[in-house]
């Protein structure tokens, strides 16, 4: 491992403890850095929490050109690009909250090579200021970087189809650049099950990849599955756990906006200092009710999923599920906020009793889930029948209102190919259907309702099989009650 590239190991260490002030890597940065440094594909698994940035970061410092970090949220992008600049760092993002001064002024610093990160979501990527410049010849990328790469898999079908077409971008940005040049592919993300991580591999053409497993395992972090009986039942409980903790910093988490708005309501009148945490707010709201939070002002907020990616605050004692998320993916990702700094952390998920006869709510929200998911598989068929066979996406988006999100469904399903990230090709007579996500909220289900030790569940259902025999957590309501 001494020499990398043109980068000799001693120069990493020696920049790692400059910027970051740490002395060693805990494994396995140290082989992710120089995978990175080599230029090679990557597909990187580690818990929430286990220093995954870095590992991207200082490569990318530490080559000359650009390393370009698709990333799912703006709140994710600015805090890492904060932590970027107070260090002095080259890094930028952009996204279309920004004022379009801050704007122009990124893209004349992309255009005059003066960036080593740039931040932006697949839709900026892909959106044709931003694509035009970075298909200049003159302008070197080293990297595509995909963080939170398990968006690609929960999001990528429907919610946010650009994610589908990032594939292609490698190999069209190459045709644009002097021969020789090269650019590689790296996926991150904290959790992965086998199946998601086929897809992320195969959807971003990963060639032979380098791939880093950790075991999502935190023995520090209590997990507990709680029946509530009816809806009133759910509250109360709820209301107990946070008095049972006063001013512990924690989150609740649930399924819709108006839930988080709903919630953080009625607790705000029973006189706790809450928030309520959605997408529809807007960037300065967010921004608030981090800052909040953050800084202890108030002890817990009532959040959505868009929650949490990104935000670095150790001392998390506790998440609770007042509604269980609908993917053991987003389920894992969510816990793993609690007790970064090592200590106990509590995880309790709150769950109608399995009949749903004196609380429908949690059985009508899965039946919605599979329902709206099969609408959309017959929604791309049918459109399927319309399409040109060949053709280009802002074309097809622009006639049919969800047709993006049909040429993706289409993808997802092996029925089409994408030419360039703008341009597809339907392929005639295939028709695999997939159940992917239906089959992973199935298996959310099932860990809800499970007898065994639930890390052993959750071992096992990320691949982990082989240490999960035989495995006891000895710290969970199961073995534990």
């Amino acid at each position: 491992m001494n020499q990398i590239g043109t980068t000799s190991w001693n120069t990493v260490l020696n920049t790692f403890k400059k910027i970051w002030g740490y002395d060693n890597f805990r494994p396995p940065q140290g082989e992710i850095v120089s995978s990175l440094l080599a230029q090679k594909d990557s597909l990187i698994i580690m818990p929430t929490g286990g220093g995954k940035s870095i590992c991207f970061q200082l490569p990318a410092l530490l080559q000359t050109g650009l390393t370009l970090v698709i990333s799912p949220l703006v709140a994710l992008m600015e805090n890492q690009v904060q932590e970027l600049r107070q260090l002095n760092l080259s890094a930028a993002l952009l996204h279309s909250e920004l004022p379009s001064s801050q704007r122009r002024l990124t893209l004349q610093a992309l255009a005059q090579n003066k960036l080593r990160l740039l931040y932006l979501s697949p839709e900026t990527l892909l959106s044709a200021p931003v694509w035009e410049k970075l298909c200049q010849p003159q302008l070197q990328i080293n990297g595509l970087i995909l963080d939170e790469a398990h968006c690609l898999v929960q999001w990528g079908e429907t919610f946010r189809p650009a994610y589908r077409r990032l594939g292609a971008v490698r190999s069209a940005l190459l045709k644009s650049k002097p021969p020789g040049s090269k650019i590689s592919v790296a996926a991150f993300t904290a959790t992965a099950d086998p199946l998601a991580q086929k897809i992320i591999a195969s959807v971003l053409q990963l060639q032979q990849p380098d791939i880093y497993r950790l075991n999502p395992y935190r023995p520090n972090l209590h997990l507990n599955v709680c029946i509530a009986w009816t809806p009133k039942g759910r509250k109360q409980k709820l209301v107990k756990f946070i008095q049972n903790r006063p001013q512990q910093a924690g989150l609740v988490y649930v399924r819709t906006r108006r839930d988080s708005e709903n919630l953080a309501a009625w607790l705000a009148e029973m006189g706790y200092a809450t928030a309520s945490y959605h997408a529809g707010l807007s960037a300065t709201e967010r921004r608030a009710v981090e800052a909040d939070w953050l800084g202890g002002k108030i002890p817990f907020v009532v959040c959505t999923c868009a929650f949490g990616m990104g935000i670095n605050k150790p001392d998390v004692r506790w998440v609770i599920h007042f509604h269980a998320p609908l993917l053991l993916s987003e389920y894992v990702q969510e816990i793993g906020r609690a007790g970064r700094d090592g200590k106990p952390a509590e995880a309790l998920t709150l769950v109608s009793e399995p009949t749903g006869w004196l609380d429908p709510e949690d059985k009508q929200r899965q039946q919605f889930f599979e329902q709206q998911m099969r609408s959309q598989q017959q929604t791309a068929q049918q459109l399927a029948k319309k399409l040109p066979k060949q053709g280009d996406v802002n074309t097809v988006a622009r006639q049919f209102p969800d047709g993006a999100m049909a040429l993706s469904l289409l993808h997802s399903s092996g029925q089409l190919n994408w030419l360039d990230p703008f341009h597809y090709v339907i392929k005639p007579g295939v028709n695999k259907q997939s159940a992917n996500q239906i089959q992973a909220a199935k298996e959310m289900n099932q860990y809800l309702h499970t007898k065994q030790c639930r890390w052993q569940f959750l071992l096992t259902a990320f691949g982990f099989a082989k240490e999960a025999a035989n495995w006891r957590c000895g710290h969970c309501d199961r073995c534990s009650p």
